[in-house]
This record gives C-alpha cells, sequence and structure tokens, in this order.
C-alpha cells in the first residue's frame, strides 16, 4: 500500500504513467466484476473456471505492480488453468433481441458511429497535442463514448455498459489475452538475442551492400515473424535487429521510411495469421461463423497484394 501511494506523489513519474496506472486499474475492476457476475450465473456450466479466469486477470491488473514478480507469475499459472481445462465458457441471457436491436438503431440511427469514432479522435488528440499516453486517451474516449450514448437514449446505463462488457468479454474468453502475452513474447525474443540468430542465418543470404535484397527480406521476414507471433509490435523489434538495422538502415536508407512501412508489413502478416485472435478469431466467435478461418481466407489476397506495394514503395524511396 505504501509503495501505491508513493507511485501516485511521486514527482519523478509523469503524469502519463500514473494515468495509465488508472486505467490498468480500472481494466482490472470491470475483469474483477466480469468474474462475480459469472460467479453467480447459473446459466454458465463453467462458472467457477470462468470466475477463477477473470477474477485472477483483474487482480493482476490492478495490483500486477505492487506484487513481487513470483506472486505475479504464479497468479498466471492459476489463471491459465482454467482455459487449459477449458473451464472458461458463458452463460446464457442477457443478449438483446432483435427487435431491440431495430427500435435502437431507429431511435439512434447512424449517430451510432460518433460514440465509436470518439475512441479514435480522443487517441489522436492525446497522441499529438500532449505529452500522455494515446492508450490514456483512448480511454478518455471510451467514457466520452459512453456520455454520448446515455445523451442518445436514457436505456443506456452504467449498468448496460457493465454487463455488455462482461458478454463481450464472456465471448472472446481466453483469447482476450493473446495481444498481451504476444506482445510480451517480443520483448523476451528480442532480451534472448534471436535478433542476432536471425542476423547471422541471413547473412548468407544478403549479398553485401545489396539494399534491395535487405528490404525485400525484412519485408518478408516481417510478415512471416508477424504470423508466427500474432503480433507486428513484437515482431518488429527482432526484425529490426536482425535485419533492418545491418542490412537495410546501416546502408542508408531514411529510419522513419523503413521503420513504419516494414511495421505495415508486419500488419500483412496480422491479416493471415489465427494468432491474431483479436483481429481474425474475435469476429468469427462474435458472428457465429461456420468456417473458423473464414475471415483470414478473404484477408489473404489483399495482404499479398499490400505487401508486394509497401516492398516495392520501400526500394523506390530508399534504394533507387
Amino acid at each position: 500500500m505504501t509503495e501505491f501511494i508513493q507511485f501516485f506523489q511521486s514527482a519523478d513519474v509523469t503524469l502519463s504513467d500514473k494515468l495509465l496506472e488508472v486505467v490498468y486499474i480500472l481494466i482490472g475492476l470491470i475483469s474483477v466484476y466480469a468474474g462475480v457476475r459469472n460467479a453467480v450465473d447459473k446459466t454458465n456450466e463453467k462458472r467457477v473456471g470462468t470466475a477463477v479466469f477473470w477474477c485472477v486477470l483483474g487482480l493482476l491488473f490492478i495490483v500486477g505492480r505492487w506484487i513481487p514478480s513470483t506472486w505475479a507469475g504464479v497468479l498466471v499459472l492459476v489463471m491459465v488453468v482454467p482455459a487449459i481445462l477449458q473451464r472458461v465458457g458463458k452463460g446464457q441471457g442477457g443478449e438483446p433481441t432483435q427487435q431491440e436491436m431495430n427500435d435502437n438503431f431507429n431511435a439512434i440511427g447512424m449517430k451510432l458511429f460518433v460514440p465509436a469514432l470518439s475512441l479514435g479522435v480522443m487517441a489522436l488528440i492525446f497522441a499529438l497535442f500532449t505529452q500522455i499516453s494515446s492508450l490514456v486517451g483512448l480511454t478518455f474516449g471510451v467514457v466520452v463514448g459512453g456520455i454520448l450514448l446515455m445523451i442518445f437514449s436514457r436505456k443506456n446505463t452504467p449498468r448496460v455498459f457493465l454487463d455488455d462488457t462482461r458478454r463481450m468479454l464472456d465471448t472472446v474468453g481466453p483469447l482476450s489475452m493473446l495481444p498481451i502475452l504476444l506482445a510480451a513474447l517480443g520483448s523476451i525474443f528480442t532480451a534472448a538475442g534471436v535478433g542476432e540468430v536471425i542476423s547471422s542465418l541471413v547473412s548468407g543470404i544478403i549479398p553485401e551492400g545489396n539494399m534491395v535484397v535487405g528490404i525485400i527480406v525484412y519485408a518478408i521476414g516481417m510478415a512471416v515473424f508477424t504470423m508466427v507471433m500474432g503480433n507486428a509490435y513484437g515482431a518488429i523489434t527482432v526484425l529490426t535487429v536482425g535485419i533492418g538495422a545491418p542490412f537495410v538502415l546501416a546502408l542508408g536508407a531514411d529510419p522513419a521510411v523503413i521503420g513504419s512501412v516494414a511495421l505495415t508489413c508486419g500488419f500483412c502478416g496480422t491479416l493471415m495469421t489465427p494468432m491474431a485472435a483479436n483481429f481474425n478469431i474475435l469476429p468469427v466467435a462474435i458472428l457465429d461463423m461456420k468456417d473458423n478461418y473464414g475471415v483470414i481466407k478473404k484477408q489473404i489476397p489483399i495482404a499479398l497484394i499490400m505487401l508486394a506495394a509497401q516492398i516495392v514503395y520501400m526500394i523506390v524511396m530508399c534504394a533507387l
């Protein structure tokens, strides 16, 4: 408790970090709420495992910074047991009827997109005009969006938002943790020296001083490694250390162009992998699609075209 108070009172901790910690605590409280509601939901046959998963996850978000790493690791192990045993599920009921959805759309109409856009707008405002994390801005966008929805309809109470959030978490289930775990995996790979290993492997493939081949290998590597990891942000640290820096940037390529476009090459890989569960598996679960890989199959041709176009763009901008 002392460390908690000192953190928020410390002048050495930026306002951005303090607000971001508040965001994590709010996420944790919502997760705990989902766990408690599942614990008392008799329609959920897996309510015990579901409650354990969400409550422990919420606890990690709330106190993760303040407890020893050993205890955090123990909590992670406890959290994943229900997921491994497939004891995380969802209850029945609570979904709006088709009539309710039609009535809400008739009442609100296309204004429904305004609260959704507020998330991106607030994130951009915080990123461009403040020193505060855009993630905090995104959270403010959620608050603004919620206020707008309450203005649009008196039926949209805080309880409605909480219950709908719980329903969304129940639908996604343990897959909601995949982006966080994959981002952490990127840091682990970098610290373990995977980038140097990759560099030694491709040194025999890329001719010395040939930036064009370096760009091609770097871009394709970003897409492939992102497909393995499911996260371009984790992949770019490893691939930049292993390929981008020694075989492209060292030859004089513009870091701004190479870095930004290489990241979008990674996003092409995101479109083609089930590891990117939040993009490719979540829609399948929400829409009850029969083909688990239906989203990916539709995206592969577009992703390959985009990857080729971005490779050409990098070569034209930096190597010619």
